[in-house]
């Protein structure tokens, strides 16, 4: 797909009814001869509409009249390159932790997890959040400044207590640091506009991590997921889990990593888009529309369920879906 048609892509299957302002934004980017020759100057990877948007807010660009952005970024453009060759888009939304809870819970315990792409390690705290399901009763900690809120369908396990962790370590090519103003606000740009509410709970669970930090690795998932799960000391379990990451690798290195975690036999929770991890795609059943963009949660390769991309929905699959 060349960069045209990702920009429409994102427009009518990400933006559009999420952020009236990015839909404007990347429609208009879609049909702009001079700024995607711009971008088309970067690596295809870095070629991303998060991460050029995120970019030019982060160097506190304009974003809400096209004119003015496009002004903006293409003269400040060697600045905007730089940013996005440095910066990645590690969204970190802690409100993944709502749809990963319930395989979670059901894991013999306690648990030892194991992020990999773990951006600041938000998701390493699902036992420091609460949660609330279809508007019912909260779920957690009730001192805790992080509510999830979270719409079900089908016969979801919910989970009547959270689960017990007692390791947090995630790896990251580029490990963001929750007491780096620079990279915490990073986080902040990369919250799309008008979701203010995302904002807030991205900031509640930044102050949660800071009390607690995570043991963030700096390296490449495939070379050192063998020895994180071999340090796990005995009597826990090593969760590997991962959410919007493995798409950000070569097809080679996700199969190597699939078979590295085939090898491994721990629990693997995968929370990824459709078309990243053949195995889970095969074993899936026939979608909703395609203009709809859901992740699937697996285990393992098994398929649980169909999720919102941060966190928002949880459409349970079968009534299979046991984590034992």
């Amino acid at each position: 797909m060349d960069t045209a048609g990702r920009y429409r892509r994102f427009t009518t299957m990400e933006a559009r009814g999420h952020s009236p302002a990015y839909e404007r934004l990347t429609g208009a980017i879609a049909d702009d001869p001079g700024l995607l020759a711009l971008i088309d100057e970067l690596p295809p990877a870095k070629r991303q509409p998060n991460l050029l948007l995120a970019a030019v807010r982060f160097l506190d660009g304009p974003i809400d009249d096209y004119a003015a952005f496009r002004a903006w970024t293409a003269t400040h453009w060697d600045t905007v390159r730089a940013t996005m060759l440095e910066r990645r888009t590690q969204t970190n939304e802690p409100g993944r932790c709502a749809v990963l809870l319930p395989v979670l819970a059901r894991l013999p315990q306690p648990l030892a997890l194991i992020e990999v792409g773990a951006s600041a390690g938000l998701c390493l705290y699902p036992d420091r959040y609460r949660y609330r399901y279809d508007g019912g009763a909260a779920l957690g900690p009730a001192e805790s400044p992080v509510v999830l809120e979270c719409d079900t369908a089908g016969a979801v396990p919910l989970p009547a207590r959270l689960p017990e962790v007692v390791g947090r370590t995630g790896v990251d090519l580029n490990p963001l640091d929750v007491a780096d103003p620079r990279d915490v606000h990073w986080l902040e740009c990369l919250v799309w506009p008008e979701q203010r509410q995302r904002l807030a709970r991205l900031r509640d669970a930044v102050r949660i991590a800071r009390a607690e930090p995570p043991a963030l690795v700096r390296g490449d998932l495939n070379e050192t997921i063998r020895d994180l799960v071999a340090a796990v000391p005995a009597g826990a379990t090593p969760v590997v889990l991962h959410s919007a990451v493995i798409a950000y690798l070569s097809p080679g290195e996700r199969e190597s990593f699939a078979a590295t975690m085939r090898d491994l036999g721990c629990p693997w929770i995968s929370n990824e888009a459709p078309g990243v991890l053949p195995a889970v795609d095969r074993r899936l059943p026939p979608g909703p529309s395609p203009d709809r963009l859901l992740f699937t949660l697996a285990l393992n390769e098994r398929p649980l369920a169909r999720t919102g991309p941060h966190g928002q929905s949880l459409e349970w699959l079968t009534d299979r879906g046991r984590a034992d």
